[in-house]
């Protein structure tokens, strides 16, 4: 009796894990993309909680141009990770972009710390949130087939 329920967990175990083999990487790519997308339009529209600390940061830029800017960009980040032809591309625009979320961090650690190194502000935590966009991305280019490879 016990071995009998031993076994159908063990079918059971080996379903899920083939199933979320299967539905994983595109449910993290589109995931990921839509994240991308979604605060992308946030800074097109003016209403991202990051605008605040982008125009602190980036102070050489004229903010009601660069944040538009960086929001189309994230937009085309999202759209790539979601279209599998250009998976690629996402991944370059989004290692292109990533250094730059962490300048405040540097350059604002009064904004970012309640007490350096550790305790963070609520805009701290957002940008250190990034580490696991960085990580996901990682997951996604780690699984695309070598361009040599293919034929």
């Amino acid at each position: 009796m016990l071995m009998n329920k031993l076994e159908g967990l063990k079918k059971f175990d080996f379903k899920l894990i083939s199933l979320l083999n299967r539905i994983s990487l595109p449910a993290l790519r589109i995931s990921l993309g839509i994240i991308f997308i979604w605060f992308g339009v946030l800074k097109i529209f003016g209403d991202s909680p990051a605008n605040d600390v982008i125009t602190k940061t980036i102070y050489w830029f004229d903010p009601d141009i660069f944040i538009p800017i960086l929001g189309v960009w994230e937009m085309a980040i999202g759209a790539c990770l979601i279209v599998p032809k250009f998976i690629r591309a996402g991944l370059f625009l989004l290692a292109l972009q990533m250094p730059g979320t962490f300048l405040p961090l540097i350059l604002l650690p009064e904004v970012c710390f309640q007490s350096i190194p550790f305790n963070l502000t609520l805009e701290g935590q957002y940008i250190i949130k990034n580490l696991v966009l960085i990580g996901a991305a990682m997951a996604v280019g780690g699984r695309l087939t070598p361009i040599m490879n293919k034929k």
